[in-house]
């Protein structure tokens, strides 16, 4: 049999190995990103470009909202408040710095990087817009951080009538 020190030996590089294994698996939180951007140029009501020192930049595409198409494709057709949520997009990013925060995926099909984005007053971009009726609820999981939040401003705008879920001129 095993003295009582080498049992104690044993349970006690059990024990280490216990905590150093819970404390690998365990996930890290996340870092949110605290480099800024400026805006370049807005496609559409939920779609922009940033400066990232290329010359192209790089093409942003808001997490959880759809806004209405501007343009006609293939595929979709413009729709009903397009041009004013585009202009209202234009409004709160042209020329400004933003900071973006990722969620689990951060590009989609298309190759866009898809991001929570914040003003440098701490505006929740995505939020404004659904908040004040120029988009609606898209939750394409992984990306679901702020579902709920989304489909609450919604809600409340639709109640009140705001942006595209006012009356129809």
């Amino acid at each position: 049999m095993f003295s009582y020190s080498t049992k104690m030996t044993f349970t006690f590089l059990l024990l280490l190995l216990s905590v150093s294994c819970s404390s690998v698996s365990e996930p890290q939180p996340q870092k949110t990103a605290t480099k800024t951007y400026t805006v370049k140029k807005v496609s559409d009501g939920d779609t922009f470009w940033i400066y990232n020192g290329t010359e192209k930049g790089e093409k942003i595409r808001l997490i959880g909202v759809d806004a209405p198409e501007t343009q006609k494709s293939r595929r979709k057709e413009i729709g009903y408040y397009g041009e004013e949520a585009k202009a209202y997009l234009k409004q709160l990013l042209n020329s400004k710095n933003v900071r973006i925060e990722y969620d689990v995926s951060s590009k989609d099909q298309y190759g866009r990087t898809l991001a929570y984005v914040y003003l440098e007053d701490g505006t929740f971009v995505n939020a404004a817009l659904v908040k004040n009726g120029y988009a609606t609820v898209l939750t394409i999981p992984p990306n679901v951080k702020h579902a709920k939040e989304f489909v609450k401003l919604q809600q409340e705008a639709r109640e009140n009538k705001r942006g595209l879920w006012g009356e129809i001129k």
